[in-house]
């Protein structure tokens, strides 16, 4: 199971003070000590944490392939053209969010989804679609021309946490109306859905990653989809080396995936 590390928070932190660290460029020797397989950064159209500098300068030093998640922006892709990383992962996006909600519609934007596959495959940038676990999505996405994509765990990560944590009891209620039974039962049916999912992506001819809420708590059960080739996490890395260190909090993910 491959890992790439989303290293946007260390950039999160640093911008938080408007100074000049952490640097997220200092990652870059822990992530390949600690052997992780990839570097993923958001170039978020508001810049909230990763700027063009930034990305820049990752690209150029990384010891790793470099994963971009970005909008459809025509900005943007032109900006992801110019920086030339290993991939670019197309998600959605939205001002207003706190973190990336929910997977792209390739099927309403399909149009729109081909001209940027086709641009970032002619500056010879690999390209995959963030989705959800949807079956019709998936069928679209197979059909338009990319040879990955990574579904969206962001609901099952919700569930396990509501069902195994007290963040219900907290502001940050996340499943307030669902007793602990049907939360039980809501995750058991989310899980099994990202493995269907996975496993039409396998036999329509797509590699399949995941990501998205994944954390040390929650991320076995989306390890063992055999299906699934490649996990991007970030929050739970980053948070959890304040207190491990980043290469210790990396290396105790890739234990656990295996």
């Amino acid at each position: 199971m491959k890992l790439g590390v989303n290293i946007d928070h260390i950039a999160t932190l640093r911008n938080a003070r408007r100074i000049n660290e952490p640097d997220p460029l200092m990652a870059l020797h822990f992530l390949k000590e600690a052997g992780a397989d990839q570097v993923t950064i958001h170039l978020r159209e508001d810049r909230r944490h990763i700027t063009d500098f930034d990305a820049k300068r990752i690209i150029e030093n990384s010891f790793l392939p470099v994963n971009i998640e970005c909008s459809i922006n025509p900005e943007i892709i032109d900006i992801i053209c110019k920086l030339k990383p290993h991939r670019a992962t197309l998600v959605p996006e939205k001002r207003e969010e706190v973190t990336t909600e929910g997977g792209l519609d390739v099927i309403r934007l399909e149009k729109e989804i081909k001209n940027v596959i086709e641009k970032l495959k002619e500056n010879e940038i690999e390209v995959s679609l963030f989705i959800d676990p949807d079956f019709e999505q998936i069928k679209k996405s197979a059909e338009i021309g990319v040879e990955l994509i990574e579904l969206h765990t962001g609901k099952y990560a919700n569930l396990h946490l509501a069902l195994n944590t007290n963040i219900n009891q907290t502001p940050f209620k996340v499943f307030e109306k669902f007793d602990r039974k049907t939360l039980k039962k809501e995750l058991e049916l989310e899980l099994k859905l990202i493995k269907d999912a996975a496993k039409l992506g396998v036999d329509l001819g797509l590699e399949v990653a995941a990501g998205h809420g994944l954390n040390f708590q929650n991320v076995k059960e989306i390890a063992n989809i055999k299906e699934i080739i490649e996990l991007n996490i970030g929050h739970s890395i980053i948070a959890n080396s304040v207190f491990l260190g980043l290469k210790n909090a990396i290396i105790k993910m890739k234990e656990l995936i295996g």
